[in-house]
């Protein structure tokens, strides 16, 4: 790695940590896209571009989760009885999902990738938010719904913020605990997302210096580390600047990012 790509990995992590504590996200719709360039521009495996950075940054969130989840701890946001009822089917979802993924080829996951993210960025742009018209599922009902939110946040690499807050306002949760329990929710995502793709990717061949599994430690390293500090700076952003008007901005940026991950994966 060198010294430019360093100074990238290490501008890329203060980005990240800003958006996600300005927005409420975990960053993946920010990294695995740019980790597809940069692992492109790093001569890594065409073929494993996507894993590896669908891999690394499900990696890079945990330490942002883990700050997410505090903070919103700390202001009582966090519906612990909720996160215990999900957890079960988040872990599940997320880890089978980490599996599907490294069966599938660059190209298929980059499509889902980036229509899901066409699909997240249409909803900040207009700010869709769900009314409220029912209560929250049984336990069952809501392990089901939990594995479902994991199997698609592993194959995006997201905390799935975009998918549990919408589904908690739907069942009645207040938009404030709704964002808060997605903080705490996100953590177990990355977790069972990162062992998944490191057992998943233990065995391929021709992966290179430095990884274990698919996840490529180098940007883990450099990416989460900054983050992990300017999060909170993004958190203090947002009582100050336009919060509303910046969403477009990022959904824009967000979606165009997705659309070069594409190109990026057909190049090549």
């Amino acid at each position: 790695m060198t010294w430019q790509e360093i100074i990238i990995y290490l501008a890329l992590g203060a980005f990240v940590g800003i958006v996600a504590g300005l927005f409420g996200v975990g960053g993946g719709g920010v990294m695995v896209p740019s980790f597809t360039s940069l692992f492109a521009l790093q001569h890594f495996p065409t073929e494993h571009l996507v894993h590896i950075a669908l891999a690394t940054s499900m990696a890079a969130i945990i330490p942002t989760s883990i700050a997410s989840l505090r903070a919103h701890h700390a202001h009582g946001a966090v519906l612990w009885s909720l996160v215990g009822k999900i957890t079960p089917g988040i872990l599940v979802g997320t880890f089978a999902a980490t599996f599907l993924a490294s069966q599938l080829e660059a190209l298929p996951l980059a499509i889902f990738f980036t229509l899901f993210m066409a699909y997240v960025s249409l909803q900040m742009w207009l700010n869709i938010k769900p009314k409220p018209s029912r209560q929250l599922p049984s336990m069952l009902g809501t392990s089901l719904v939990g594995m479902g939110i994991g199997a698609v946040s592993a194959l995006v690499a997201i905390g799935g913020g975009s998918l549990s807050v919408p589904f908690m306002t739907y069942c009645n949760v207040k938009i404030q605990h709704a964002i808060g329990t997605s903080a705490a929710i996100g953590l177990p995502i990355a977790i069972s997302g990162t062992l998944g793709y490191l057992i998943s990717g233990w065995n391929v061949q021709g992966l290179p210096p430095y990884t274990i599994g698919y996840i490529y430690l180098p940007a883990v390293v450099l990416v989460a580390g900054v983050s992990f500090f300017t999060a909170p700076l993004g958190a203090k952003l947002a009582h100050s600047l336009p919060v509303a008007t910046l969403k477009r901005g990022f959904a824009v940026v967000m979606f165009l990012l997705s659309v070069k991950m594409l190109y990026t994966v057909i190049s090549h």
